[in-house]
């Protein structure tokens, strides 16, 4: 899930309303990771965008919806899934973009702030949901692929496959505060294949007792 670590290097063209948009985001993305979602004020915002507080309250409305439009451009922004021709190689570049990016010290900070922020504030969790379902979905079609070449079972859920490789690697982050590592990301693609190839993931296994066999 490998992402830009800044939103001014890739300004799209558009005139004056994109400029806007464009340092808006960018100086949101700076205060989340200077001060989190709690300290984030639309005046400072403004004020670090070198725009008018009136046009930012106009378009974004609150912080949340700074977040959300911020979270949206992060997703438009995100690398394409990988297609190296197997579903081993293609879980392991997806593993290494999401070590890449929480390792990130400015990209990383952005996603720990909006997780924070999600827990207890209902439009950042529904930015955040967002952004992810998009990277899954994206990241669906390496597995759909697998399961037409015979490398995964039918009916393997792709986008379980995705999040299981991603879970072990936020869990650290978020949770024990452990090195998120391109070793964790070896064993996350070992553990989650090693599943995936068992029919795990098929649909209805767990349900029925097991892969059908």
């Amino acid at each position: 899930m490998e992402q830009p670590s800044r939103i001014a290097g890739t300004v799209r063209p558009g005139g004056r309303t994109a400029r806007v948009r464009a340092a808006v985001l960018e100086a949101t993305q700076d205060e989340l990771v200077e001060h989190g979602f709690h300290g984030l004020t639309m005046d400072q915002v403004a004020a670090r965008a070198g725009v008018g507080k009136t046009t930012v309250y106009r378009r974004w409305g609150s912080t949340p919806g700074l977040v959300a439009d911020l979270m949206t451009e992060l997703a438009n922004q995100s690398s394409p899934h990988a297609d190296t021709g197997g579903i081993e190689s293609d879980l392991r570049v997806n593993a290494l973009a999401v070590v890449e990016a929480l390792n990130d010290g400015r990209l990383g900070a952005t996603f720990q702030a909006v997780i924070a922020a999600a827990t207890c504030d209902e439009q950042a969790s529904l930015a955040l949901r967002a952004f992810y379902l998009r990277r899954i979905e994206e990241w669906t079609s390496v597995v759909d692929l697998a399961v037409a070449r015979g490398e995964l079972p039918v009916g393997t859920d792709g986008g379980e496959v995705i999040r299981a490789i991603a879970a072990p690697l936020y869990y650290r982050l978020m949770i024990t505060r452990e090195p998120v590592t391109a070793e964790a990301a070896e064993w996350s693609v070992a553990r989650t294949l090693a599943a995936a190839r068992a029919g795990t993931f098929v649909t209805g296994a767990l349900v029925t007792g097991g892969a059908p066999g």
